[in-house]
């Protein structure tokens, strides 16, 4: 098992990443790139972690803006639990007065589960926590040739078991991102790059044919379909939103009229637009309707200038809609 380690650590000195959070132990950077990982390539990672350190260098800055700034901010990223979880976060430490520097203490913040707290532990303060993600999941499963599902209790116990056992103590910041890198980079999903790895000669499923039938996961899901009718309503250069209310999707994110029931006079821009998210497939038309007489809005509803929509942060869904709007 220490071959295994210090392979891939003679691997990572090679071929690791080179990410703008990698030139810092300072735990605000570490945590704010991990947060924006989260469900999120590195790719397009990389540009919102930038922008947030543009924004708010400190976590003191970032505890200090509102909510609907750091949702407009995070737009586009998806998953928007992330933005408000961070925002909260960003609150505890500055109530705390510094940044946890332990594990568990780690663990206290909004959003941050066991990969997140090792991940940041380790990196930023050197703490010996062994981290488990998908990357992880699928190189020990495919070198060790185990087929638990990851996915269920005694899959979870044992991948983390077995993580921590392999993990080098003093040297856990590098272990852990070059096990992420490895996944990432080498053991990919699809088609990864065994011609060539390093660990080939110890790899159970290289040997054994199985390579693409691991890691195992228990299908569980049960995806809903649901249909949505959306109303742009312009109105002498306004037009009308409202929030959405927490305990759904898209909670604190603004939206148009949302209806059933069409206005005499509405135009169709697009019919039965798919948007997938994790639990549900929404399938979305969306209508615009011009006025010059102000309706009733119903409740919850605002008015607002259209130059002004920028201002408000919107899922990606409605940001489909505006964009036909400005085709039209």
């Amino acid at each position: 098992m220490e071959s295994f380690a210090l392979t891939l650590l003679d691997w990572f000195r090679e071929n690791g990443r080179e990410l703008p959070w990698r030139q810092t132990h300072d735990p605000y950077s570490v945590w704010l790139s991990e947060i924006i990982l989260q469900q999120t390539q590195v790719k397009q990672g990389w540009d919102y972690w930038e922008r947030f350190m543009r924004r708010w260098p400190t976590v003191e800055d970032l505890a200090a803006a509102t909510e609907d700034e750091v949702l407009r901010e995070w737009q586009g990223l998806g998953y928007y639990s992330r933005a408000r979880n961070l925002h909260h976060a960003a609150r505890q430490i500055v109530a705390l007065g510094h940044f946890p520097d332990t594990i568990e203490g780690i663990k206290q913040l909004k959003g941050v589960g066991d990969y997140t707290a090792a991940a940041i532990g380790s990196i930023a303060f050197g703490l010996p926590a062994a981290v488990v993600d998908g990357n992880v999941y699928r190189v020990l499963s495919r070198h060790f040739g185990i087929d638990t599902p990851i996915n269920t209790t005694e899959g979870k116990k044992l991948f983390a078991a077995l993580a921590q056992s392999l993990l080098p103590p003093q040297e856990a910041s590098a272990y852990n991102q070059a096990l992420m890198d490895f996944g990432a980079i080498q053991c990919t999903p699809q088609s990864p790059h065994c011609d060539d790895c390093p660990l080939m000669e110890t790899c159970s499923a290289f040997r054994e044919g199985k390579v693409s039938e691991l890691p195992v996961k228990q299908k569980t899901l049960v995806v809903k379909e649901c249909h949505l009718t959306y109303i742009y309503l312009r109105c002498n250069g306004e037009t009308a939103i409202h929030r959405r209310p927490a305990g759904g999707i898209w909670q604190g994110l603004y939206e148009p009229l949302l209806m059933e029931q069409l206005p005499a006079g509405a135009l169709l821009l697009r019919q039965n637009v798919k948007h997938v998210l994790t639990h549900r497939v929404i399938y979305a038309d969306f209508w615009l309707w011009e006025t010059n007489d102000r309706p009733a809005l119903p409740d919850g509803y605002f008015w607002i200038k259209e130059t002004e929509l920028d201002r408000y942060a919107v899922p990606r869904l409605i940001e489909k809609l505006l964009s036909f709007v400005k085709a039209k």
